[in-house]
């Protein structure tokens, strides 16, 4: 079955057409990055007006790069939840006005779930159970994956999410946004234990995170020694801020996999394209001769293709929306 799929959860819009959860015929992604760089970040209301501008020619170019006629979609499906509530509305709004005009069943999806799926387009052979590690920029989360829509988790950070901490130091920094790319970047040319950074431990809860601690740090560093005029490396300061998220990632995800009997690891999220996580877990599951499973770097950020890759799992189940359906900015899992 064919699924054009949906999503505008914060700066990207996008529409893909999957065929049966796995196979891709089409990813159309207009990115806003260039416009909110000029800002240091995005903008609620910049992306919301832009979303309505390109969902309609995003959505006319997905269904013809899949050489797939609106009449031979057998549904649709949208993020409609977390994300930014004005965008989140103008996916939603434009797939039940298709749904509602074509009698196509709508199937919503949540933002995260979309994250774990982009595992199943880049490996066919990938099936639940597994650990997933799902970290960008508004999350980060350890899932146990017990089936495709059904989900427990295990750690989730209590204030910033890693890619939120990257995107702050790298604009203390004097980084361009977005602060991710930049700091992976710049951190090649430091060394990442030039400066010993906190590691903050949630008591109670081993595999949970809190960054904010962490982001602060570095920020009272770099203003230290600015206002002591002395002088200092950012590459170096990016390379230790990396190397210590990257180190709470990999830990809690291979700590949290131990424990509930786990040998079966994954990685999603915009910041699953850190080249210095994705070695370390790479490096963690050799060593214990575990599976592990990357997506590409395309399918690391927002896109439609997981969404619908996803929304195939979410059919199967009988998990439909109907007119009512609405935008929701936080929902858990």
């Amino acid at each position: 079955m064919k699924i054009l799929a949906i999503e505008s959860s914060c700066d990207e819009t996008a529409a893909a057409v999957v065929e049966s959860g796995r196979t891709v015929l089409s990813s159309v992604i207009a990115s806003q990055v260039d416009e909110h760089a000029l800002y240091g970040g995005v903008v609620p209301e910049i992306a919301s007006r832009r979303h309505c501008e390109n969902i309609v020619p995003i959505v006319d170019k997905a269904l013809k790069d899949a050489n797939t006629p609106l009449n031979d979609i057998d549904a649709i499906a949208v993020t409609y939840a977390p994300g930014l509530i004005g965008a989140l509305l103008v996916g939603v709004n434009y797939a039940k006005g298709l749904s509602m005009a074509t009698s196509k069943p709508l199937i919503p999806v949540h933002h995260i779930k979309g994250h774990i799926a982009s595992n199943y387009i880049a490996y066919r052979e990938l099936e639940p159970p597994f650990m997933c590690l799902v970290a960008s920029g508004g999350h980060s989360h350890i899932v146990q994956v017990n089936s495709y829509t059904d989900f427990d988790i295990i750690g989730r950070t209590r204030d910033d999410a890693a890619g939120e901490a990257f995107d702050k130091v790298a604009r203390v920094l004097g980084f361009p946004y977005p602060g991710g790319i930049s700091i992976d970047k710049m951190s090649r040319q430091g060394d990442g234990n030039a400066y010993k950074l906190p590691h903050p431990v949630i008591d109670g809860s081993p595999f949970d995170f809190s960054f904010s601690g962490l982001k602060t740090a570095v920020i009272n560093l770099v203003h230290n020694h600015e206002q002591k005029n002395i002088p200092f490396d950012k590459n170096d300061m990016a390379a230790s801020f990396q190397r210590t998220v990257c180190e709470m990632l990999s830990e809690r995800l291979i700590a949290a996999a131990k424990e509930h009997s786990h040998t079966k690891i994954a990685i999603a999220g915009g910041v699953a394209a850190n080249s210095e996580l994705r070695a370390m877990v790479e490096a963690a599951c050799d060593e214990r001769g575990w599976d592990l499973y990357i997506p590409p770097i395309e399918l690391c950020g927002d896109n439609a293709a997981m969404i619908g890759s996803q929304a195939y799992y979410e059919y199967k189940n009988g998990n439909f929306a109907d007119e009512s359906l609405n935008a929701i900015a936080t929902k858990k899992l």
